[in-house]
């Protein structure tokens, strides 16, 4: 049994039956009036007036440029003697789509693209552009092109007929089933997009860009997606053809720099917003932009998907991911944040290995910067292997070292960072993030050093925004997250730090133990114990900080118990949980303290027992007296000691004899 393609084993999206090609042929291929633009300048042609239906073709009222929707194939004609067809699919920008058997091959179906308008220069040149690239593609993923030939002076893209639904379409079934706008669940919208994804890269690989992405242009057949319509495809160096674009997908820097990698990062980003919300404006008042949070609920719901598209979707092509491969990266953490959150899990159940950062160490009940993950480093970098011979070295002479390095590549400058944090050495420091900034401002590693430095530095605000910073730059990784969590927590920003440790949680296993002690410990300073349980339940008794969660849990216990049974609790707990001799006695000594003061004020308990001894005054006497005889056995200073025993006497219960 195979699992479901779509979805990373993340998630699952629901197939798609593959459409019979003879029943996809349309019954009356007419272009609608509000989809006739002219070719070259855009405006309205084509329409209605006085109650007289508009024109299938004629000239442009603008600029004067003929256009012409109407089909030039009909069914039986042959083109280039081979391709029968069958009628029209659909229309499409650079034309109409029709649909063929093949009568030299099997007689399979197959797929003729012709021109919108075979007397425009622009979209000729296009679709010879289109003819040239597509011959060198070759990719799961894409559409298979299979000739180039000419008809009745039109030519004529011959290519793989793919029997699926496009997300347009899909988005189009779902409103008519709900009665309303219902996008696509997130989770769904970035399972697409993450198997989509390596096309792109393949094509930017080649030296290609796609240009026009949008829902109408990737198919879901079966469990499987392809990326169709390869019309505006052109070379990233051409700035001589026409480009093919959306209003409202395509880059505001296209017109001006043209199209290129960042741009086509730009239209993955857009496309997703309209699959997963109804984005109205999307082409007038939010054509350049997103909309505020506060009005968008999934925005709202899951914060790193929103900052995600923030970077895909950022004004200045310099601000977006640099490849598709780093986007889908990034898009793969988010997708897991996305499907963690809406199971509603309370721990990550597994790890997920991240490409930037080692998993975070598994700590102690005190977090410090120390607990946060290490940046794994970048093998291609050229110093990376003499690296490792130093990294075993103290601090002090780790930066001896690194101040005679072969060189001072990245990794080299983040080394001397490290070692500077570790040793308290601020001003290097403070050198080295500034002139790694100054050298890249996108380097993000920079700022999460910084970051350490400002934790050491008992600077947390300074490392909240540090931390924040790096957040927006990779949203799909949780280390960021749990560096902002611990320096709002130190901040005094419960609220925040409980939201990105309750991320971290839910996430990934290997995050579950720091997060799992933040979460106890805000909780704990809000007097709340039920949430103290729930925070520390998180851990499983077969991770190795299960003991130091029982640890936590014993302290929480005797520090603000709700009721007299819960000392009791402590006691229980402290026994199997790992502690020293020493701290196991003065639990006991806190514990019966406080069960003495509770009998004392609330009166005894009629058969209830703290630590075997039963809930009166004489009782928790006796039960105090035992721990504080304990607790000087194990003193090593004579002076406490005599302390301890000397009030232990006077704490026993009276006897009469």
């Amino acid at each position: 049994m195979r699992t479901a393609r779509i979805g990373a084993g993340v998630t699952s999206v629901p197939p798609v039956a593959e459409i019979d090609a003879a029943r996809a042929v349309l019954k009356n291929p007419v272009v609608p009036e509000d989809k006739r633009f002219c070719p070259k300048c855009g405006e309205p042609v084509g329409r209605g007036r006085d109650g007289q239906p508009g024109r299938t073709s004629g000239f442009c009222a603008n600029c004067r440029t003929q256009f012409d929707f109407t089909p030039k194939l009909k069914p039986g004609d042959l083109v280039a003697g081979q391709y029968e067809v069958a009628g029209c699919l659909a229309h499409g920008g650079l034309g109409w789509i029709y649909l063929a058997r093949d009568r030299n091959v099997s007689n399979r179906w197959v797929v003729l693209k012709g021109l919108l308008n075979s007397g425009d220069p622009d979209a000729l040149a296009a679709a010879l552009a289109e003819q040239r690239f597509l011959a060198q593609v070759s990719h799961p993923n894409i559409v298979e092109i299979y000739n180039f030939v000419s008809y009745d002076n039109a030519g004529y893209i011959v290519m793989e007929y793919i029997g699926g639904t496009s997300l347009k379409s899909l988005l189009k079934q779902r409103m008519k089933a709900a009665g309303q706008y219902d996008p696509i669940p997130v989770d769904q919208a970035l399972a697409y997009i993450i198997e989509i994804l390596p096309a792109f890269q393949y094509l930017h690989d080649l030296g290609l860009v796609y240009c026009d992405f949008k829902p109408d242009n990737i198919i879901q057949i079966g469990d499987e997606v392809r990326l169709i319509d390869l019309g505006g495809v052109r070379r990233i160096d051409d700035e001589d053809s026409a480009i093919f674009g959306t209003v409202g997908y395509q880059a505001p820097e296209v017109a001006e720099q043209g199209c290129t990698v960042a741009s086509d990062i730009y239209t993955i980003g857009r496309t997703l917003v309209v699959l997963t919300m109804e984005f109205r404006g999307y082409q007038t008042t939010y054509v350049k932009s997103l909309p505020p949070p506060e009005d968008v609920e999934i925005f709202r719901r899951y914060d790193s998907f929103y900052r995600l598209l923030l970077k895909a979707c950022a004004p200045s092509p310099d601000d977006r991911f640099i490849s598709a491969d780093e986007l889908r990266v990034q898009m793969l953490g988010v997708l897991r944040e996305v499907v963690a959150q809406d199971r509603k899990t309370g721990a990550g159940q597994s790890s997920a290995a991240s490409l930037l950062f080692e998993p975070p160490p598994a700590g102690d009940a005190q977090m410090t910067w120390e607990d946060l993950p290490r940046l794994r480093r970048d093998t291609a970098d050229p110093h990376a292997g003499w690296l490792q011979t130093i990294d075993a070295l103290p601090a002090t002479e780790r930066m001896q070292a690194l101040d005679r390095a072969p060189g001072f590549s990245p990794e080299v400058r983040l080394a001397q960072a490290r070692a500077a944090v570790e040793s308290q050495s601020w001003p290097l420091l403070d050198q080295v993030v500034t002139q790694m900034l100054t050298e890249d401002p996108w380097e993000w590693r920079a700022v999460w050093m910084s970051g350490l430095g400002a934790l050491a530095r008992n600077n947390p605000q300074a490392a909240q925004s540090s931390f924040n910073a790096v957040y927006g730059q990779v949203p799909g990784e949780l280390a960021p997250k749990l560096g902002l969590a611990l320096a709002c927590e130190l901040s005094d920003t419960p609220d925040i730090a409980e939201q990105m440790y309750a991320v971290c949680a839910r996430t990934d296993a290997a995050y579950v133990p720091q997060s799992a002690f933040g979460l106890a410990r805000l909780r704990g300073a809000a007097k709340d114990l039920d949430g103290v349980q729930a925070a520390l339940t998180l851990v499983p008794p077969g991770s190795s900080a299960y003991p130091i969660a029982r640890q936590h849990w014993a302290e929480a216990l005797v520090a603000n118990p709700r009721q007299l049974s819960d000392l009791g609790l402590t006691l229980d707990t402290a026994a199997s949980a790992g502690f020293g001799g020493r701290r196991r006695a003065e639990l006991a000594v806190a514990v019966f303290r406080k069960a003495l003061t509770t009998v004392t004020k609330n009166g005894p308990k009629p058969g209830e027992k703290v630590g075997g001894f039963a809930a009166t005054q004489e009782g928790m006497r006796a039960g105090l007296e035992s721990a504080l005889r304990q607790l000087a056995s194990v003193t090593d200073n004579p002076i406490e000691r005599l302390r301890l025993v000397d009030e232990a006497n006077s704490v026993r219960p009276w006897s009469f004899v």
